[in-house]
């Protein structure tokens, strides 16, 4: 087996052993090559490939990679062809892209053709739940939903708001609670969808102070009986909600058969808030590879966060850097060890 220092390394080699495979396809047409223990069919490709990157590679994505170019020696090839993405090049797509708006295009596509939300409503929040092959979205009007990719069903709850104007900004996962969180710009929602038949337990906490423009779920092994929450709100601050299955007595709903909505006191959860930006806290997500939370803003000055999530709590300098015009968007490869970031 090759050895893999690092993700570099692994593409250097991935390179080698294409320009090998085309070298070899190109003697064979010219009836050149002679047989020999080197000699490189599908399977050894494949091998090859999977020994460099691991089980992310699937078979079917090699597969269309190694008939590129073995029926075209001369077509241009992108090593993430192999992960399953390409960059769209199709004379359809040419059309239609401009070089300056090239973007990564996912080789296979699922659609859900349920009609999940109502007519002048949008997807506002989309998250994947890999443990439970769950999908959960949350649209700009009030309606969560799951799902379930395995056995093709989906289940939601209709929360249109009718003493206000707010609407949903995102939505995420709650792992040890197994429930939905979502944010509106002055409420936090907790969703236990485990509820059988009719019965759809709600959870409303508020008021919060500032308006809550992103949240995502804080995944900690050593918090066994708590979810925390991160949330980013239009003042520059972030938050840190800490909720467990005592706030909402999920363990006491089972007797209820009617849809219930409870709303709760925001002053009795323990929240953790720092200012960490100038303006809009865009996004905030949670790194369990690095165990430290990110932050992003349009703020020119302190425009992206990386940092311990104890840093919420006290005053202690932050690690951050800043971009002219500020972070929009950021993510976080683990195999290459990079975040990469978008103004």
């Amino acid at each position: 087996a090759l050895e893999v220092p690092d993700f570099k390394n692994a593409l250097k080699q991935f390179q080698k052993l294409v320009e090998k495979t085309v070298t070899q396809k190109t003697k064979e047409r010219l009836g050149l090559y002679i047989e020999d223990d080197d000699e490189i069919d599908y399977d050894k490709f494949y091998t090859t490939t999977q020994t460099l990157f691991g089980p992310e590679v699937k078979d079917h994505n090699v597969k269309a990679f190694f008939r590129k170019i073995s029926n075209n020696l001369d077509t241009r090839t992108e090593w993430c062809e192999i992960f399953g993405y390409f960059i769209g090049e199709s004379d359809a797509l040419s059309s239609q892209l401009k070089e300056e708006n090239m973007v990564f295009l996912v080789s296979e596509k699922q659609q859900i053709t349920h009609a999940v939300v109502k007519r002048q409503d949008v997807i506002k929040g989309i998250v994947k739940v890999p443990h439970l092959d769950f999908t959960v979205t949350s649209s700009q009007k009030g309606v969560l939903t799951i799902f379930n990719n395995q056995r093709k069903s989906f289940c939601s709850c209709p929360f249109y708001f009718r003493q206000d104007t707010a609407w949903i900004t995102g939505c995420d996962f709650l792992p040890r609670l197994k429930c939905v969180v979502a944010v509106t710009e002055r409420t936090v929602i907790v969703w236990d969808y485990k509820s059988k038949g009719s019965q759809n337990n709600c959870f409303t906490i508020k008021p919060m102070e500032n308006g809550l423009l992103c949240v995502c779920t804080v995944t900690m092994s050593d918090y066994l009986a708590k979810d925390n929450i991160l949330m980013g709100d239009d003042k520059g601050y972030v938050h840190l909600l800490t909720v467990t299955s005592d706030h909402f007595g999920l363990k006491q709903c089972k007797g209820k058969k009617e849809s219930q909505l409870q709303v709760l006191d925001s002053k009795t959860f323990n929240i953790v808030k720092r200012k960490l930006h100038d303006d809009w806290v865009v996004k905030v997500k949670y790194i369990s590879d690095l165990n430290c939370f990110g932050s992003c803003s349009s703020d020119s000055i302190h425009s992206f966060v990386l940092d311990d999530i104890k840093r919420l709590e006290d005053n202690l300098p932050v690690k951050e850097f800043s971009v002219p015009r500020g972070v929009n968007a950021f993510t976080y490869c683990g195999k290459a060890k990079v975040i990469v970031t978008g103004g």
